[in-house]
C-alpha cells in the first residue's frame, strides 16, 4: 500500500521537472510564432520600402480628382498652422541667438497635422506618385501623374491663400500672432530667386527622405516628422506650400505684388521641390532597387504571367 505522505512530494517533483523542462525549452530553437515576430520586426530591405511607398502612389494616382481636391485644400489650410505657430514663438521669445532653435519647432506643427491625418501635400506626392510612373512609364500613368500634381498643388495653394487671408485680417487673431507671422515671412523673401531654388532642392530632397523613412518609423513617426521638418525650418530651406503662406500674407499686407511673389519666389520653390523630390530622390530610389524588382524579369519575358502592380495593370471588369 502506497504511503499517502509521499504523494505531495511526488507532485512537487513532477512540478519541478515540468518547470525545468520549460526553462530548458526557452533556450532552444525559435518557435514558429517567435520566428514570425522576428520577421515583423526585422529591418525592411530597400526594395520592401520602395514597394510600400510605390503602393501608396498607386492608390493616390487612382483617386478621383474631387477627393484629391478636398484633401489638398485641407492640407493647405493645415500647413498655415506651421507659419502661425512659428511666428507666434518668434514674437513671444526674446531676441537672442538661440531663438531660431526654439521657434523652428513651431514649423513642425502643420506638417504633423497634414501627414498624420493623411492629407494630400504636394511635396509628399513628388515621391509617392512618381514611383509607379517610373516602374511602369506609360502615357496613361504620365497623364494620371500630371492630373494628380496639378489638382493637389492648386488645392494646396488655395488652402494657403485662405489661411493667409485669415492671418492678414485685423482682429481675427491676436496682434502678436499676425506680426510674428509677418516677421517670419519678411525674412523669407530676403533670399534671391537662385538661393530660393537651391534651398528648395534640398527641401524637396528632405521631404522625400521623410516619406521614405515613414514605413520604418512605425511608432516613431511623430519624431521622424518633427526631425525633418524642424531641420527644414532651422536651415531656412524653401517649401513651396508652406512658403506660399508667407508669400500670400505679404501680398495681402501690400508688401509685395502677386506676380512678383509668384515669379520671384513661388516658381523657384516649386521647381526646386520637384527636382529635389522627383528628379533626384525618386530616381535614385528607383535605380537602387531596379535590379531586384520582380517586374524586370517579367518585362524581359513578356509571355510569363505576373500580378498587376499598378492601377493601369488591373484587369477590366467583366
Amino acid at each position: 500500500m502506497t504511503d499517502p505522505t509521499r504523494r505531495p512530494q511526488a507532485d512537487q517533483d513532477r512540478a519541478d521537472a515540468k518547470s525545468d523542462a520549460e526553462i530548458e525549452s526557452s533556450g532552444g530553437p525559435l518557435t514558429p510564432e517567435e520566428e514570425e515576430e522576428v520577421e515583423e520586426h526585422a529591418k525592411l530591405r530597400p526594395l520592401a520600402i520602395y514597394e510600400v511607398v510605390r503602393q501608396e502612389g498607386v492608390e493616390e494616382l487612382g483617386r478621383p480628382w474631387q477627393g484629391l481636391w478636398w484633401s489638398g485644400l485641407a492640407a493647405g489650410l493645415s500647413i498655415g498652422i506651421s507659419i502661425t505657430t512659428e511666428g507666434t514663438l518668434h514674437a513671444l521669445l526674446p531676441e537672442a541667438p538661440w531663438r531660431p532653435l526654439v521657434e523652428s519647432l513651431g514649423y513642425t506643427v502643420g506638417f504633423l497635422i497634414v501627414i498624420l491625418a493623411r492629407q494630400q501635400l504636394f511635396t509628399e506626392i513628388t515621391l509617392t506618385a512618381v514611383l509607379p510612373v517610373l516602374a511602369h512609364p506609360t502615357r496613361k500613368s504620365l497623364g494620371a501623374l500630371a492630373r494628380n500634381w496639378s489638382v493637389v498643388l492648386v488645392a494646396n495653394l488655395a488652402g494657403t491663400a485662405i489661411f493667409a487671408g485669415v492671418l492678414a485680417t485685423e482682429g481675427f487673431l491676436p496682434g502678436f500672432v499676425s506680426k510674428g507671422a509677418q516677421a517670419i515671412s519678411e525674412h523669407m523673401i530676403e533670399v534671391t530667386p537662385w538661393q530660393a531654388f537651391l534651398r528648395a532642392v534640398l527641401s524637396g530632397w528632405m521631404m522625400a527622405l521623410l516619406v521614405w523613412m515613414l514605413p520604418l518609423a512605425e511608432a516613431a513617426r511623430f519624431w521622424a516628422i518633427v526631425l525633418i521638418t524642424y531641420l527644414i525650418a532651422l536651415f531656412e530651406l524653401s517649401h513651396v506650400v508652406a512658403g506660399s503662406v508667407e508669400i500670400f500674407l505679404l501680398v495681402f499686407e501690400g508688401r509685395i505684388g502677386l506676380l512678383h511673389g509668384a515669379a520671384t519666389y513661388l516658381l523657384p520653390f516649386l521647381a526646386g521641390n520637384v527636382i529635389g523630390g522627383s528628379a533626384l530622390f525618386a530616381l535614385l530610389a528607383h535605380v537602387q532597387v531596379w535590379q531586384e524588382m520582380p517586374d524586370r524579369e517579367a518585362r524581359a519575358h513578356p509571355a510569363s504571367r505576373r500580378r498587376p502592380t499598378s492601377y493601369s495593370d488591373k484587369p477590366a471588369d467583366g
